[in-house]
């Protein structure tokens, strides 16, 4: 029986880990023919998309693919990525998480068992190569004026954890 690969159980761990940490889950990919990803986005033969549940619609992990709907430049974009072109997914804020060698050129079919299994990979912090491409519209910062608007206490908002609703009046 042919070995069944971790890296789909991993990729879907450390998503999860991401989204439970109140992080943001980035993916680093190879580009393919076989991946249907925005080109225009495509650096080097790479992509880096945004995979929290905010950037997407109907995203679907499985053993074999990743798939999902998002937004580039406000045009909704379908997306789908061999499991084996993954190069890394990581936390945006932190950098934490897994990378991989992507195997391109390879069917969906399980392959057969090598007979050295190579190291696992280790939980580590993923060098960012590029700016990542992002899979939604970028929101601009505010900027600081003094229209005497309303006073919030002066705090920006909080770094690493989950989105909180700010009322202003």
């Amino acid at each position: 029986m042919a070995e069944i690969s971790t890296k789909p159980y991993m990729l879907r761990a450390i998503y999860e880990w991401c989204t439970d940490s109140g992080y943001t889950p980035y993916l680093a990919v190879k580009v393919d023919s076989a991946t249907t990803v925005p080109m225009e986005y495509v650096k080097k033969g790479e992509i880096v998309l945004n995979i929290s549940y905010g950037a997407t619609s109907g995203l679907k992990m499985d053993n074999d693919s990743i798939r999902f709907h998002a937004r580039f430049g406000g045009v909704s974009r379908e997306i789908f990525i061999p499991v084996n072109n993954v190069m890394a997914i990581y936390a945006n804020e932190n950098g934490q998480g897994m990378a991989f060698e992507p195997v391109l050129g390879q069917a969906s079919a399980p392959a057969p068992a090598p007979t050295a299994e190579p190291p696992a990979p280790a939980l580590s912090s993923v060098p960012l190569s590029s700016a990542p491409a992002p899979a939604v519209s970028p929101v601009p910062a505010p900027t600081k004026s003094d229209d005497n608007g309303p006073d919030d206490g002066g705090d920006g908002p909080k770094k690493g954890g989950r989105p909180t609703l700010t009322r202003i009046k």
